[in-house]
């Protein structure tokens, strides 16, 4: 794959770049509707490909936050056009590395030493480069070791990357501008976060630490002396990613023992620590060759508050679901129904998230509960592409639901969708044997 030799840091070059890709995406356009004026039949599929790849190789070029953005989209795939989701995709496992040159000064700059004088052995070309950050091999000590060097001036754009994005998502999701500052900051919040090592490393440790008696799960060891703000230094962790192994494996029984450790690992966090992992996309799991689960990069860390937790998960219960009285104290708590709302604004959002939450809570509704079910993901297909199209919620103010939900809906969302690609069946409740109390 070709290498990177610079990276735009300022907010000049990464501007520029975005207007470079808005130029192309214009082009796009005028060709389209010149080819559309001929054949009224014509698709937008053609455009949409060409278009996701204009967006996607302007981004991948600027990596940080503005790459992120297109990585959390991906897993979003009732929310974008298949072409984009495929595109997007990409920012998961296939984006430029840095050159060697570029990685050796980046490392001297975060570490204050070369790669060569801290490993006994260090690769320059990566193996795994993603939106923030790209991993080495190494060697130390006898012992294999994975380096993560963050990208150059990542950490320092987020805040301008997030504000040239602003003006597509208040569009996209429909929100009022002046409402929405919540849910920026709550992105900006965790990317920042993403963006300390240190902190990660040190939630990586906890969170490991907490969950390591959950069988057929196991984490990678980390390294502080050889960690630094802007690096990581951990075990080297051999396995399939997620995705790969769940495309190979043929096993029911193999798919399932899988699909436990990750629901189980996941319930555990959120009822027993109150925090998770939010980053569930197939690049952050492996599958070892005893088929145990790996888990890795703790970056985003999701913690959840009380006065959120409690109602909820308070709506898992369906008697809470059809209490009338009570669901709408739980979604004026959840900051989803407005005190200012009119009495047609409340009845849309209360049927809506009526069908959301028992969307969502369906799996907590029996003893086991098979991913691969179709009647479930039909649902969950057809509620989100009518939503997304529905004409009455584009004349309201989208600006619904607390902060949290941002990264409590990506968490679930993506953890559905492993299961799903597992096609595994889980038992709901077997998390409740490791817990603390």
């Amino acid at each position: 794959m070709k290498t990177i030799d610079k990276i735009p840091t300022g907010k000049i070059g990464r501007t520029s770049k975005l207007v470079q890709t808005g130029v192309k995406i214009g082009g796009n356009y005028l060709k389209y509707y010149g080819k559309k004026a001929f054949n009224p039949e014509l698709t937008r599929d053609e455009l949409d490909e060409e278009n996701a790849t204009d967006i996607y190789d302007g981004l991948k070029s600027l990596k940080g936050s503005a790459l992120k953005m297109a990585q959390m989209l991906s897993m979003e795939k009732n929310l974008l056009p298949g072409a984009y989701v495929e595109k997007f995709s990409l920012a998961q496992f296939s984006v430029p590395p840095l050159s060697a040159p570029l990685v050796r000064k980046t490392f001297k700059k975060y570490q204050g030493a070369y790669p060569e004088e801290l490993y006994d052995t260090f690769a320059t070309q990566s193996v795994n480069a993603a939106s923030i950050g790209q991993v080495h091999k190494a060697t130390k000590d006898g012992k294999k070791l994975a380096v993560k060097i963050q990208y150059p001036g990542v950490a320092d754009s987020i805040s301008s990357d997030l504000a040239m994005v602003k003006p597509i998502a208040l569009r996209m999701f429909n929100l009022q501008a002046k409402d929405s500052e919540k849910y920026f900051q709550e992105v900006e919040g965790k990317l920042l976060e993403e963006t300390d090592y240190v902190l990660e490393v040190k939630q990586s440790k906890q969170i490991s630490e907490a969950c390591a008696h959950i069988p057929n799960l196991r984490f990678p060891k980390y390294y502080e002396k050889l960690s630094s703000e802007r690096i990581i230094t951990m075990d080297w962790m051999d396995g399939l990613h997620l995705s790969e192994f769940a495309k190979q494996n043929e096993d029911q029984e193999l798919a399932n023992k899988i699909g436990q450790a990750l629901w189980d690992f996941y319930m555990f966090q959120i009822h027993e620590l109150r925090e998770v992992h939010a980053d569930p996309h197939p690049g952050n799991f492996l599958v070892d060759k005893d088929n145990n689960l790996i888990a890795i990069d703790f970056g985003c860390i999701k913690k959840i508050p009380k006065d959120f937790y409690e109602p909820y998960f308070s709506l898992v219960n369906k008697e809470n679901l059809n209490d009338d009285a009570v669901f709408k104290q739980r979604l004026i708590e959840l900051e989803i129904l407005h005190k200012e709302d009119s009495k047609k604004e409340e009845k849309f959002f209360k049927e809506m998230f009526y069908e959301m939450f028992e969307m969502f809570s369906t799996p907590f509704q029996s003893e086991a509960f098979d991913f691969t079910d179709e009647d479930f993901w039909k649902h969950l297909t057809q509620l989100s592409e009518r939503y997304s199209k529905d004409p009455e919620l584009r004349k309201m103010n989208g600006n619904r639901g607390s902060r949290h939900f941002l990264y409590m809906s990506r968490t679930f969302f993506g953890l559905y969708n492993l299961l799903h690609d597992l096609q595994a069946k889980v038992q709901i409740s077997k998390f409740r044997d490791y817990s603390n109390g």
